[in-house]
């Protein structure tokens, strides 16, 4: 059977098992199963920060340690010091004999903390007001203990607790079934058993625990359901916490200190198989291919080498390039997609010898200056996978599709249209539907505010008027905020180097691979008129691009029109400005509004450049005004119009073959 990759399943499923499992008598003691409580800062001990957070330097982070008098050395991505929050005196006088005491690890990008023997955490401000506060006398400062006894670790426990080892179910049959569902029929009892995989019968589920780094309480748990849809399984995911809060690095209390090597996948269910056909140590990523949270890093600061083997599509492969600059890719090798480099799972069920697609993994770190042989299995990889290389399809659009294929990392889109003609509403459901599909996205209102624009989306998300059916707002509201979708709070007038530093950060936490920037003459502002604007605009329109290529993140940028006649419709040389915007751009996206006498104007979508495949072209737009959507169908078919020129008007026929049907937007 072949398996389609997993969804989220709604937040109500939880509810509903956790309700089940209560309700059948499930124990509500905490028992050994009690997680650890979390160590917090209370936020009253801390000196109140006015505006946003100043950036901090490794520079400066080093110096601060040394003129402290704290003792520290260098790991891949984090500096490693000894903790200020383990118990015992005499711990910053007496430096520490071995690495192992070497517990609280500073992140060498943000200067935020993790200590791993207390699960102390904070931003690098926390940890220099607990430093000041110790050298006043004051052990442990600024802490508290948080009781992690609340409705989700009630929810987990209880389904926890009603979950079955496969191997304990009384029916033979039934486990055969199970494993097979999951494709893991060559998955032993023993490796289930000892990564600790459970089984809830009524939901066909598998259970897959969120321990404690130290091994010794439930954190929370991954749900995986499958659903036979005939000769494939549809699996649908969820976890608790919600995703955005679950940092599991599943199977990391079986990693012993002296482990030097691991292999990082992107699904469970692939470290069952890694592990039984290498006995390697194996670790699967909370998220997969999404997002590798930087507070899981220190984790991974024990191991030389790390392998990435994500999964088997172009996808994959490129999440596994950006993590491994996370990780430092000097000891990063990454499994190439391939048709026979498949995922861990499916090699392993076919009986490949994972150890050897392993030693072929490729080493992430290139040299400033390599051949073609060494590019020559990427370049086949890109030809052979046409379709993915061609980026995430959006959704909503289909015309968009046939146009730019898809919305690819590492471009540059510009975006334009009339005052009034509805741009930051069609450019936030354009950025929706890719978030919807797991694009990680981040957000620069600078004309209107956050809140503004979230009703907006959530409207578009709905595909409905909320203020009219309040009673469904919380069931929405959960569903939209589980998106990989970030905001920046700025509003109005922005340096560049402000935002542009917001961006990296972005990018380092959440993996953010779109960035929305509405609009770039509402973030210049009015300010400095003696300035030449127009140069001002070209150096940030170059800020962006170099962020765009070296981040590997796709930009997509509103900027007004010229002020022209009102009956023509706009061009590429009508973007304001002068011409570096769209030379510099890879997409030129232009929203025409034709203005009708007799009733409400047209709208068109106008692709008037397109880097990857030269195709351009136009179709129409249907606006929505309950849902604030324009890919909302309607009746009767439309035709796909693709265009030559540059002249912005939409051809009265559609030239032979290269037009197709589709729904009218």
């Amino acid at each position: 059977m072949m398996g389609v990759p997993p969804s989220r399943a709604p937040l109500r499923l939880l509810s509903v098992l956790a309700g089940w499992a209560r309700g059948r008598g499930a124990p509500r003691s905490l028992g050994a199963l009690a997680g650890p409580p979390q160590r917090h800062y209370k936020k009253e001990t801390l000196p109140a920060s006015e505006g946003p957070i100043p950036p901090v330097t490794i520079t400066e982070i080093r110096q601060y340690l040394r003129a402290q008098g704290i003792s520290f050395h260098d790991g891949y991505s984090c500096l490693h010091v000894p903790s200020l929050f383990v118990e015992g005196p005499g711990e910053q006088q007496q430096p520490p004999t071995g690495s192992a005491r070497y517990s609280l690890f500073i992140d060498k990008t943000t200067g935020s903390f993790v200590c791993t023997a207390t699960l102390a955490e904070g931003t690098w401000q926390d940890f220099q007001a607990s430093v000041e506060l110790k050298h006043k006398g004051v052990p442990h400062a600024g802490l508290e203990q948080l009781d992690w006894v609340d409705q989700t670790g009630e929810d987990a426990r209880h389904i926890w607790d009603r979950a079955l080892p496969l191997w304990e179910l009384l029916d033979e049959e039934e486990t055969r079934t199970a494993k097979a569902m999951f494709g893991i029929s060559k998955v032993s009892d023993a490796t289930l058993k000892r990564f600790g995989v459970r089984y809830l019968r009524a939901a066909r589920t598998l259970v897959f625990p969120w321990f404690s780094p130290r091994g010794s309480g439930l954190k929370g748990l991954k749900l995986l359901g499958a659903e036979c849809q005939g000769d494939t399984v549809r699996y649908v995911e969820n976890t608790l916490p919600r995703p955005s809060a679950y940092h599991n690095l599943f199977g990391l209390p079986l990693i012993g200190r002296r482990d030097t090597e691991v292999v990082l996948t992107g699904r469970e269910l692939d470290t069952l198989a890694l592990y039984q056909a290498t006995g390697l140590p194996s670790l699967s990523l909370p998220r997969g291919a999404t997002c590798l949270p930087p507070a899981l890093l220190p984790y991974l600061e024990q191991f030389k080498r790390i392998t990435l083997w994500l999964g088997e599509d172009f996808r994959s492969w490129e999440a596994a390039k950006l993590f491994a600059r996370k990780l430092n890719p000097k000891r990063c090798s990454l499994v190439r997609p391939g048709d026979q480099q498949l995922r861990p799972l499916e090699a392993f069920t076919r009986g490949m010898n994972l150890s050897k697609i392993l030693r072929s993994a490729l080493p992430a770190g290139h040299k400033s200056i390599i051949s073609f042989r060494q590019l020559r299995d990427e370049v086949f990889g890109e030809l052979s996978n046409v379709e993915q290389v061609s980026g995430v399809k959006w959704a909503r659009f289909p015309e968009l599709n046939k146009l730019l294929k898809g919305h690819r990392k590492g471009e540059l889109t510009i975006f334009t249209g009339p005052t009034g003609s509805g741009k930051t509403t069609f450019i936030s459901e354009y950025a929706l539907d890719l978030c919807m599909q797991g694009v990680n996205t981040l957000w620069g209102s600078f004309e209107i505010n956050n809140v503004r624009l979230a009703k907006i989306m959530l409207t578009q998300f709905a595909v409905r008027r909320l203020e009219e059916q309040l009673d469904q707002f919380d069931e929405w509201a959960d569903k939209f905020e589980d998106l990989p979708l970030y905001f920046m709070t700025f509003h109005g007038h922005q340096s560049i180097k402000t935002v542009i530093e917001t961006m990296l950060h972005a990018v380092y936490m959440y993996d953010i691979s779109h960035v929305v920037i509405d609009n770039l003459q509402f973030m210049m502002g009015q300010e400095q008129l003696t300035v030449d604007r127009l140069a001002v605009q070209d150096y940030i329109v170059g800020a962006f691009r170099k962020f765009a290529t070296d981040n590997s993140c796709h930009v997509s940028l509103v900027i007004h029109p010229r002020k022209e006649d009102e009956e023509r419709e706009l061009q590429t040389a009508s973007i304001f400005g002068s011409a570096k915007a769209s030379q510099e751009a890879d997409n030129v996206l232009i929203l025409q509004d034709r203005k009708l006498v007799t009733g409400p104007g047209k709208r068109y979508l106008q692709v008037s450049k397109n880097r990857f495949d030269g195709d351009v072209g136009v179709f129409p737009l249907e606006f929505s005004k309950a849902s604030l959507t324009f890919s909302t169908p309607i009746k009767g078919k439309t035709r796909l119009k693709k265009v030559k020129d540059d002249s912005g008007a939409p051809p009265k026929q559609a030239p032979a073959g290269g037009s197709g049907a589709s729904k009218k937007q």
